[in-house]
């Protein structure tokens, strides 16, 4: 039997008009990233708003054990701990989760992991309570623990329950409820809200809120189809999660698709992560995904909030009113965001990353200009606190949540769980290297030191301009043999694979194999 590509391209683009949001599949996208993704975001923001309340009630711990005032240089380590313990958290968080999936599935792993997050909110919560700045510093690992796994887990669900269509709009739930933690953890943390130094705790507690709406609501949803067939061998189940996900009942075809992958493989169990390191075919796509990681944390997005404050009170703007004003970096990222995932289906992975970090390269190397003349005239620091929203919007247009997506589709099944891994460790650890080295490379380069972040950003979007094939609407089969080349192997096996599928499909009765083979995962 033989495809023509003038034919195949006439079903491709006949599925992609069918091709419907189901109900069920937005309520995964929406209540898997309310209890994780938010829940990251919002943990990056809040604790900016009760920074000074929370180092008084250090000051008051130590005073009520040691009957003496804590030293400066005590509560500013102290204080530092508490920040990047995060980060160390979330390493950890990273490095269990092939472990976790494999015995809890997608579904079950963000389930167990708002245990992590209701710990940590009780902790973060009842610290002052309790007199105990070490429950603080616990619940902040716990969390970081929590947003760890999440981080992975999730982009990996999402990735294997949405239709090809759709798949980066579904993956870019993730990136959106990032932004929106991070502007709502701003808004609490206003004055009028929880940013008082009666109130603060409250703003630990509300982490409790998103992880118990996502455990009321998830365990109804199905699983991951593909975790189901391909790990469980559970085809009844998967034909079902497929069913739901889908809105129809047909999907032979997406199971067939499944098996088809499943047989190329060779394998039913799960990759190890030295495995995924030693297999050639997949090396660039790991390399690929170790320097997208590495320049969504390098790019310097952090580093802007060392110097949002400053700026705007060079500029003339009342203390008071920063906090409001700084409400707008939240809504950039947010908006900006949303902006992302309604286009990226029709605009591709490609662009939008290389465009990201394009322009950062150049707002970065704008903000330099503008921070080096700021004091000598009135009207500059306004242009620097352009470049931070532009800064901020050409991130969040791709780099920001793109890379989660691409990590769950250069992947095929065995190789998943052992590719986030990777990716969340190289994560964590350019997120704790920027924190901890950040404050030491600006104080020694003063504004120049964001020139650092033009080369990150420049070195990755030419390596993508290089070596990033575009990934919209291919199956996981498909991208696999997009690398082919590069990673100097065949792809012969492949095709080999989806002829004996489309052939099997055949002797099985189905008709018309040619377009039911056409699948939309």
């Amino acid at each position: 039997m033989k495809l023509s590509k003038r034919h195949l391209h006439s079903v491709s683009s006949e599925m992609i008009h069918e091709c419907r949001l189901t109900v069920c599949l937005i309520s995964a996208a929406f209540f898997g990233s309310v209890g994780s993704s938010f829940l990251y975001g919002y943990n990056l923001s809040v604790v900016n708003a009760p920074a000074s309340y929370i180092k008084t009630f250090y000051n008051k711990t130590w005073i009520d054990r040691y009957n003496e005032p804590i030293g400066d240089g005590t509560v500013t380590l102290l204080w530092s701990v508490t920040v990047s313990i995060f980060a160390i958290g979330g390493l950890v968080g990273a490095l269990t989760v092939s472990f976790l999936i494999k015995a809890l599935g997608r579904k079950g792993t963000l389930l167990a992991n708002n245990a992590l997050a209701l710990i940590a909110a009780l902790l973060l919560a009842l610290g002052e309570t309790a007199g105990s700045f070490e429950m603080l510093i616990i619940g902040r690992f716990i969390i970081g623990m929590d947003s760890g796994v999440s981080l992975s887990v999730l982009p990996m669900y999402l990735g294997e329950i949405s239709p090809r269509q759709v798949r980066g709009s579904i993956g870019q739930f993730h990136a959106i409820f990032i932004c929106l933690g991070v502007f709502i953890g701003q808004v609490l943390g206003l004055p009028e809200i929880f940013g008082q130094e009666s109130r603060w705790n409250f703003l630990f507690g509300f982490l409790a809120l998103p992880a118990l709406l996502q455990l009321c609501v998830l365990p109804f949803l199905p699983e991951s189809p593909r975790f189901l067939l391909m790990e469980r061998r559970d085809e009844a189940g998967a034909e079902k999660a497929f069913q739901a996900f889908l809105g129809r009942s047909d999907v032979s075809r997406e199971l067939e698709e499944v098996h088809a992958e499943s047989r190329a493989q060779n394998t039913q169990r799960t990759a190890s992560v030295l495995e995924l390191f030693r297999k050639r075919s997949l090396r660039w796509q790991l390399i690929t995904v170790i320097v997208v990681m590495s320049c969504y944390q390098l790019c310097g997005l952090n580093a802007i909030w060392y110097y949002t404050n400053g700026i705007l009170q060079k500029a003339g703007f009342e203390p008071t009113l920063i906090p409001y004003i700084t409400l707008s970096t939240g809504g950039i990222e947010t908006l900006a965001a949303v902006i992302s995932g309604l286009v990226i289906e029709k605009v591709g992975r490609r662009p939008l990353l290389i465009f990201g970090f394009s322009a950062m390269a150049v707002f970065f190397s704008l903000l330099t200009v503008f921070l080096h003349y700021q004091d000598r005239f009135s009207w500059m620091p306004y242009l620097s606190f352009t470049s931070i929203l532009l800064l901020i919007a050409s991130f969040c247009s791709g780099p920001g949540g793109v890379p989660f997506v691409l990590t769950g589709e250069l992947f095929e099944q065995s190789y998943r769980p052992a590719a986030f891994m990777i990716a969340g460790t190289v994560n964590w650890l350019s997120n704790f290297a920027v924190g901890l080295l950040f404050p030491f490379i600006q104080e020694a380069l003063q504004t120049f030191a964001f020139l650092l972040f033009v080369v990150v950003c420049a070195a990755g979007a030419v390596y993508l301009l290089v070596v990033l094939p575009e990934t919209k609407n291919k199956t996981f089969m498909e991208i696999s043999q997009s690398f082919s080349k590069i990673n100097g192997v065949p792809d012969q096996t492949h095709e080999r694979e989806m002829k004996d599928a489309l052939d099997t499909a055949t002797v099985n009765g189905l008709q018309c194999a040619d377009v039911e083979m056409e699948s939309s995962f």
